[in-house]
């Protein structure tokens, strides 16, 4: 699970968000929406401890029974997914998947976890690929399967589905939250279109906490 607890954003003196409590259960995707300066980014920068240094932040961020508010970006095990793919231009496909393992798994285990991943997203035979010769589509799953195979506790999504086309975006979408589910991952899906929340699931506009309002 992944709770926040009593968190207020300011910005100077100015408040962004104001005392923010919300649980995600494992496997469970809350959407954020707001529009555009509502404190979309900086809830998440505050998540991965990346706070600008022109914003403050007071509250608890827990991961099950693990505090992470005060530990480095690193060690919070909170992994993200961003609009842009961000595949290294220098590694092949099968490169920057490796790059997520642990640096515990060696030589031909690594190779087969990597083989293993692609295979099970339909990219079998693309680990020597440069990145540049995939499809929208394909760039997508290597990333996000880039992320899983951190092994986060968490995730965060930030606006992933915005550059895919109607088509593709549906299929990923649902290919996202299947991994989600599979992994039993808490997740926060931030993004401008409340149709990119999975069926049934809560959808909270940020607005809600400009007022300081709770959600549990």
């Amino acid at each position: 699970m992944l709770r926040i607890e009593h968190l207020n954003l300011t910005l100077g003196t100015t408040p962004l968000l104001v005392n923010v409590n919300l649980c995600v259960a494992a496997g469970e995707v809350v959407t954020l929406t707001g529009a555009s300066g509502a404190g979309k980014s900086t809830l998440l920068n505050w998540l991965i401890g990346n706070l600008p240094t022109a914003f403050s932040a007071s509250g608890a961020l827990w991961l099950g029974p693990r505090r992470c508010d005060a530990l480095p970006t690193e060690a919070r095990g909170i992994g993200i997914l961003f609009q842009d793919d961000l595949l290294f231009a220098h590694l092949s496909v099968g490169q920057n998947l490796a790059f997520a393992l642990p640096a515990s798994s060696t030589g031909a285990a690594r190779r087969a976890v990597v083989e293993q991943t692609l295979a099970g997203v339909g990219l079998a035979g693309f680990h020597e690929r440069d990145p540049a010769t995939l499809s929208g589509g394909q760039r997508a799953r290597v990333s996000l399967m880039r992320a899983l195979l951190a092994q986060p506790q968490a995730l965060l999504l930030d606006e992933p589905f915005s550059k895919l086309d109607a088509t593709l975006r549906a299929q990923f979408r649902g290919f996202v939250f299947e991994q989600i589910a599979r992994q039993r991952l808490p997740t926060l899906l931030v993004t401008h279109d409340a149709a990119d929340a999975p069926p049934g699931a809560r959808v909270i506009d940020l607005s809600t906490w400009q007022s300081g309002a709770n959600h549990a």
